[in-house]
């Protein structure tokens, strides 16, 4: 059998999701599994360098996630990217880009130049501007590199279940699509309350913004879910004015940290999301979406779906004086796990693997992510000008 060695130079990986999601719960896990087995003859194996500025935090990820799926040895790491785009440090054909946004545009124009690199896939946003994430998009094309955007929301294990309700025509006629995301960040003000999120997510100046952060997955999940976005409204706020920087200092938040937005569809229908890391939960999960058709509605979570049917609907009479006699969370069934669901990071870098090795077909491209700064764009904008902005094709 043959196992085939995919190099990838994975840049940014001593962040939060650049640690766990991709470097741990994906590339790692891909190891320890034995790799992308594509048929008895052929397994996709991918050998990561991890790059960056810290040397020390890259040696310790590498002696912490190496030695158990690569022989006992750690990761190779460096911190001159420069030579691991020449091929100083071996042989690697696929560049990852896990850094902060305002950088990504620098080290994808080094992949480019590259000789070596034949694939670039990085995180999302791709920028923070439309007109700058479509120029890095035809960089990347026009430098002949197959290409791709990390869309993990769309692997959840509860938007396929959608996926599939929608399929089987359960829903009907879908009317309108209401998400629920968010939880309280604590600024880190307060006694024994640090913060639990990076201090740059909240300051405009270096490309944080809850629009830019999160208007990039609600345009791709409700394009591959319900359809084509026509236009948006959205307003935007500050509700946390001074958050506390991770050298204990205090800074001025300068971004959005809370995001309102409704979307309509080109079939017309409405879709709502809420936005906010100034909220207290209570609902199923930290994001919570309801579709609801002429036959039934749906409620998914981060794993979890619930339906009602259209035969199963309460039947409720509007009368405050007088305890509800129906009990509303009862009347839904739980979407059971049919299969086992994988991480959705992993399985995005599985396909993406497959896309480099064997050319399979692969839509998640640069100029997809490219869709998710405009909507992000577009929302600031309706934020600043009160008023509806059209969604033209880019």
């Amino acid at each position: 059998m043959e196992i085939r060695r995919i190099g990838i130079i994975m840049n940014g990986v001593t962040g939060r999701m650049g640690t766990n999601q991709h470097l741990i719960r994906s590339i790692t896990a891909i190891r320890a599994q034995g790799g992308v087995k594509i048929n008895p003859n052929l397994t996709l194996m991918p050998d990561p360098i991890l790059t960056g500025r810290n040397a020390n935090k890259l040696e310790a990820l590498a002696q912490a996630h190496g030695p158990a799926v690569n022989d006992g040895k750690p990761y190779k790491f460096t911190t001159d990217i420069q030579g691991a785009f020449d091929g100083k440090h071996g042989d690697y054909e696929v560049f990852f880009d896990a850094s902060g946004t305002l950088q990504r545009a620098g080290f994808l124009k080094q992949a480019c130049d590259s000789s070596m690199i034949k694939a670039v896939y990085c995180e999302k946003p791709t920028a923070t501007e439309s007109k700058e994430a479509v120029r890095i998009a035809k960089m990347v094309e026009d430098a002949g590199k197959k290409n791709g955007v990390v869309q993990d929301k769309l692997w959840l294990s509860s938007f396929r279940k959608i996926a599939m309700l929608k399929e089987l025509g359960f829903f009907g006629d879908i009317l309108s699509v209401k998400g629920d995301f968010g939880y309280w960040v604590f600024p880190g003000m307060d006694l024994d309350q640090p913060a639990q999120r990076p201090s740059w997510n909240y300051r405009e100046e270096d490309g944080g913004g809850m629009m830019i952060d999160m208007f990039c997955h609600w345009d791709y999940v409700i394009r591959n879910l319900f359809g084509p976005i026509k236009s948006v409204v959205a307003y935007g706020r500050t509700d946390i004015p001074e958050r506390r920087h991770e050298d204990g200092t205090p800074f001025k938040a300068t971004a959005d940290d809370s995001a309102y937005a409704m979307f309509v569809l080109e079939d017309g229908t409405m879709c709502q999301f809420n936005s906010s890391w100034c909220t207290r939960v209570r609902r199923d999960d930290l994001l919570t979406v309801q579709v609801d058709g002429t036959k039934g509605s749906a409620v998914a979570g981060l794993r979890d779906v619930y339906t009602q049917s259209a035969a199963n609907t309460p039947k409720p009479v509007w009368n405050p004086d007088v305890k509800q006699p129906i009990d509303f969370m009862d009347g839904w069934e739980k979407v059971p796990d049919n299969i086992d669901y994988d991480n959705a990071f992993k399985i995005q870098w599985e396909e993406f693997l497959r896309h480099v090795a064997l050319d399979e077909p692969f839509r998640y491209s640069l100029m997809e992510g490219a869709k998710g700064v405009q909507l992000a764009e577009l929302g600031m904008q309706s934020w600043k000008d009160r008023a509806w902005k059209d969604v033209t094709p880019l």
